[in-house]
């Protein structure tokens, strides 16, 4: 099994259901990233709630630097799994 290869996600079921997950925690990151981007642009309007946008720009920049993390520990989990098939199969020779 290689990194990155997009056939890992068809590999079997696990890594099929492995896939979703990852899509959904993924997904659900950009979502709350560009919620807080959206609500931090609209408090910059009124300068008593200017300090509290900065966060939600701060806290929202941090859920972007989320994203290639959700797929690089997916694709970890895929790599994982194929050394643990693979010792399985030697164990079975």
């Amino acid at each position: 099994m290689r990194l990155f290869d997009p056939d890992n996600r068809n590999r079997n079921a696990r890594t099929a259901r492995l896939y979703a997950l990852y899509e959904l925690a993924y997904t659900a990151v950009d979502f709350a990233a560009a919620v807080q981007f959206v609500i931090g642009s609209l408090l910059f309007f009124d300068r008593a709630t200017e300090d509290l946008g900065i966060w939600l720009f701060v806290t929202g920049s941090i859920c972007f630097a989320l994203r290639p993390t959700v797929h690089f520990l997916r694709e970890i989990h895929y790599w994982r799994i194929g050394k643990v098939e693979t010792l399985a199969g030697m164990a079975q020779e």
